[in-house]
């Protein structure tokens, strides 16, 4: 599986200038998960709620071709996992040998570019609570997926199948997908490789926040934010074109990779 990634540079050491960068890079989908992250039957938020029913119905079709394919897809919806208790995939997660992870690397963590401070629901009147109870029914689980929403457990399912890069799908990014215990501040800090599916995700933004912009533009500058200081970023439809062996790469003659 070939793919062309974005990511953030400093082409001329300036700090405070990034400009976009690409690289392709390959992947052997035996050793690649997907994580599913946080995509609930319901939250707080009633527009996040819409908005990841929105995003579950582009997912769904990328997640069968790549269970078609041979990559392992990880179901994170937090904090449901009593929902789970009895499920085939959640006793493939327990059972996984413990591995102890290696020390954690100190990476570089700035602030990030938004103010998320209020919860950042964008539909007014919203209050925070549980809403959740499992994983939205918009998504399948079948036999061999993992369900799991501990980073021991997923490093563990992660290193007992020699996998060594996980696509991160779902919300938010910028709490759950880099935060979490399976997050990809986590497990990068545990050495794997890690890549945002950036048009299946969303972030937990509301325009009266600095720095008072849309909401989509808000979740913009997060994905930016996670291509400068954390992984790379990719589209569902390359992962699609790429599984299907119909990956294109267009780029001027002479162009660097």
């Amino acid at each position: 599986m070939r793919l062309e990634l974005r990511t953030r540079i400093h082409p001329f050491g300036d700090i405070d200038t990034w400009t976009e960068g690409r690289f392709e890079q390959e992947f052997r989908p035996t050793k690649t998960a997907i994580v599913i992250t946080d995509m609930w039957d319901k939250h707080w938020c009633t527009g996040a709620t819409k908005r990841v029913g929105e995003i579950a119905l582009r997912m769904e079709p990328l997640l069968e071709k790549a269970r078609a394919s041979g990559i392992l897809i990880i179901h994170a919806p937090s904090d449901t996992m009593s929902f789970y208790a009895d499920a085939p995939g959640r006793k493939l997660a327990e059972s996984a040998t413990h591995v102890e992870p290696p020390q954690a690397q100190a990476l570089h963590d700035p602030p990030l570019p938004i103010d998320d401070s209020n919860g950042g629901c964008d539909t007014p009147g919203d209050k925070q609570h549980k809403a959740w109870s499992r994983e939205t029914h918009l998504l399948t689980i079948v036999p061999g997926d993992i369900i799991s929403d501990s980073g021991t457990e997923i490093y563990n399912v992660l290193k007992q199948r020699g996998i060594d890069t996980v696509f991160y799908m779902g919300v938010h990014a910028n709490m759950c997908i880099l935060n979490r215990t399976f997050g990809i501040r986590q497990l990068s800090r545990w050495g794997i490789r890690c890549v945002l599916v950036r048009d299946l995700t969303d972030a937990m933004y509301e325009p009266s926040s600095r720095p008072f912009v849309s909401h989509a533009t808000g979740t913009e500058l997060v994905i930016e934010y996670i291509e400068q200081h954390w992984a790379p970023t990719v589209t569902s439809t390359q992962v699609l074109q790429a599984l299907s062996g119909k990956a294109q790469f267009a780029r001027a003659p002479g162009a660097a990779h």
